[in-house]
Order: structure tokens, then sequence, then C-alpha cells
């Protein structure tokens, strides 16, 4: 609008012109381009402090929500109709991936930190459930229950692989934090019920660990140093194991472990709240109080990053793979 009052001010009758005129139409977009600065920043920011994400139906609908590690300052993010879980933060904390059935299908959006600048991930919709980010936050690793696949994208959703086929009922994927596997669980017949883990360069599996028919394997996540694995074993509780497979150990009860960013910690779901476990004193603490179900926790803290790889320096396979 700015732009055609300036056009106007150039015709015959315009006591304007020349340098002045120039003056006043660069002043009018500065003045736009600051304010626009202070109501809509353009790039989104990380939370300055260690944060936590979550869904909870304490209002009578699933939202997310943010709290500090402590559990004090549970804030609601998405205040919407519809029922949105499961957020992930990006490795930067400049985005949240998070399921949502606003659309009429459930499927993965993303968020800024802040709750805004809401925006689906695909163009057209999927059964897309439980996002995990690569290491260098240029992909998506999902599970599609239309057709039980593990699969990888890009974030603006133009590029997709078909990594893994974990069978009827199969878990939700997790990145290597070096990028080169993915862990997922598998119910694919004849073996029964298996933590398995994909090579994006070779594409190979091997079994992590097979629980056969004693209980449902679920929730594997990948520890921050890449040494162990924590998952839920139905009826069994929280278990964590080594990577190479050795070193099962049981924990504590409850479901859905999420690694803290040092990996001392987890958090994880337990008569419908969430609880924070000590991994060196075995003890627990409890973070959400009150009525509904809290779960699905993921957790960020920005002074990792300093003493973390670059993004671009991390070995995500997935460019080698696409010029293959």
């Amino acid at each position: 609008m700015m732009i055609l009052l300036w056009k106007k001010s150039q015709s015959p009758k315009s006591p304007l012109s020349g340098g002045l005129a120039n003056f006043y139409f660069f002043l009018c977009v500065l003045v736009l381009i600051l304010s626009c600065a202070q109501v809509c920043p353009i790039f989104a920011r990380a939370p300055a402090t260690a944060k936590i994400a979550f869904h909870s139906t304490r209002d009578d609908n699933l939202e997310i929500y943010i709290m500090n590690p402590d559990g004090s300052k549970q804030i609601n993010l998405t205040w919407h109709a519809s029922r949105d879980f499961y957020p992930a933060w990006s490795p930067t904390g400049e985005h949240i991936a998070f399921n949502s059935d606003r659309d009429g299908v459930r499927d993965i959006y993303l968020m800024d930190p802040n709750g805004r600048n809401v925006r689906r991930m695909f163009r057209h919709l999927a059964l897309r459930e439980c996002p995990d980010w690569s290491p260098d936050g240029q992909w998506l690793a999902y599970l599609r229950r239309d057709d039980w696949g593990i699969y990888i994208s890009t974030i603006d959703g133009e590029q997709t692989e078909r990594v893994a086929s974990p069978g009827f009922l199969g878990g939700c994927p997790s990145w290597s934090p070096d990028g080169s596997e993915i862990v997922f669980a598998s119910t694919a017949k004849p073996a029964g019920h298996q933590l398995k883990i994909i090579n994006l360069q070779t594409r190979k599996e091997r079994v992590l660990l097979s629980g056969g028919r004693l209980g449902i394997l679920w929730r594997a996540v990948w520890s921050p140093d890449g040494t162990r694995i924590a998952f839920y074993w139905s009826q069994k509780g929280i278990y964590v194991v080594n990577s190479n497979g050795k070193g099962l150990k049981r924990l504590t009860d409850g479901v859905y472990p999420a690694w803290s960013p040092l990996g001392d910690e987890f958090v994880y779901r337990r008569n419908g709240q969430l609880f924070k476990f000590n991994i060196g004193n075995r003890k627990s603490t409890r973070l959400t109080r009150g009525e509904g179900v809290n779960s699905g926790a993921d957790w960020f803290d920005p002074e990792l990053l300093s003493v973390q790889p670059q993004a671009s320096l991390l070995t995500t396979t997935w460019a080698a793979i696409k010029h293959r």
C-alpha cells in the first residue's frame, strides 16, 4: 500500500520530486521492516533455556505443552480444537514437529517453539506418525500406518524414501546421533516382536533384541551418545540395552522413555503423569499433576548446542544415498 501511495506522489500534481520522493519512499520501507521485525520475526528462535515438550489431555482435548525440566511453567502451545500430540524438537530447537488431525487426517505438522507458524509438512495427507529428526535437521523419519512402513522425508516433504517394513503394529523410528542408522520396533512375521536397526547406507537390517511372544517392544529411542537404546517392553517396564544388543537392563515401571540431552536422565509416563528418572541414583521425580493423561515427551537444551558438532558436519548419509 505504501508503494502505491508513493507512486501516486510521482504524478504531475505531486509536490514531491526526485531525491526527496526517494527519501520518503525508503523511509516508509524502513519503518515497515522495523515494525514487522517487532511484531512477526522472520526466523524462529530456539528457547533460551532447556524445555520439555509433551502432549496432554488436561483440558479435555489433546494439546501440546512445554515445561521446564523441573516441571515448572507448563504452557499450552497449540490451543486448537484438533488432536495435537507427539512433539519432537528439531536439533537446533527452532522447530517442533508434531502429529495433528486438524485437516481431517492424522499427519505431521511443523511449528515454531512458541506455537506459531503452524504448517503442514506434506501436500497430500496420509497417516504419518511419530516424527523423529535427522541429526542435521534436514530430514524426518516417521511411521506410516496406512502401509506400516518406516519412511524418511525432507522437511519440505518433496523427497521421500521408504526404508523399512516393520509390519502390522510396528513401532516408531529413532535416528542414531551420527545419522547412519535408525532403530525401530518390528512385529513382522514369523519372528514376532523385535527391535531392529537399519543401516541407511547399506540398507541392511540387524536384530538388536527379540521379544518373541513375551510382549511388544515399543518406543525405542537412541541415547545422545549413541551407545544405548531405551525402550518400553509391554507389561515389563522401561529397559535399556547397548547399541550392540548386549547389557540388557530393566530401569523402572512406565512407558515412552525420552532421553535428556546429556543422557543421564529420561522422561517417561506412568499412570498418566510424566516423571523424570535419574539413571545414576535410579530415583524418579514427578513433573506433572492433575487430571488428564500426559505423555509423548521430548527434551531440548540450548546449552548443548555449543558443544555439539555443526549440523553440516554430521554424518547423515541420505545425500549419498540419493546419488547412488
